[in-house]
């Protein structure tokens, strides 16, 4: 565990041992990336495509390059820009730029990082690289739960901008 990524405060997960979490010492090895997460995660479900990166941007910064958490934040970050480019801006030729992008971040990481279901999250992408339209109101998950953005996750956002 890196001490610039530790906070106490940050819970544990609502269900599962996703990777990331250490049952036995019962905290997270990085809780500032599942807090950045719970925000982001939340803010895409709202359709704030643009917050929602920007959380997933901002912890990112914290890894050197290599790692599987700035591997994992940084497919976050391309999901998050990529589903803005089509909802936002009807251009499906970023949004397959950018997935294509994250699908290679997301080689060889285990499917529940950190909370998030990645095999879900891979398929969507790999789906709407032949029809773009299936991310049209598409919801993440985080331990297994569709999370609601409240104004905490807003204010979140606008801080780590």
């Amino acid at each position: 565990m890196d001490e610039h990524t530790n906070d106490p405060s940050v819970g544990p997960p609502a269900r599962g041992d996703p990777t990331g979490w250490d049952a036995d010492a019962e905290r997270w090895e990085h809780a500032t990336l599942r807090r950045a997460l719970e925000h982001g995660v939340a803010l895409f479900n709202a359709g704030a495509y643009h917050e929602s990166h920007d959380c997933f941007e901002d912890e990112w910064y914290n890894y050197g390059r290599g790692s599987r958490e700035s591997m994992f934040l940084h497919g976050m970050v391309q999901v998050a820009a990529g589903t803005y480019k089509h909802v936002d801006f009807e251009d499906d030729d970023g949004l397959r730029s950018l997935f294509r992008t994250a699908l290679q971040y997301f080689q060889g990481l285990p499917n529940d990082m950190y909370g998030v279901e990645l095999l879900d999250v891979r398929t969507t992408m790999t789906n709407a690289l032949q029809d773009p339209t299936v991310v049209e109101g598409w919801q993440l998950r985080l331990d297994g739960e569709i999370l609601e953005a409240t104004d905490a996750d807003y204010a979140y956002a606008e801080h780590a901008d």
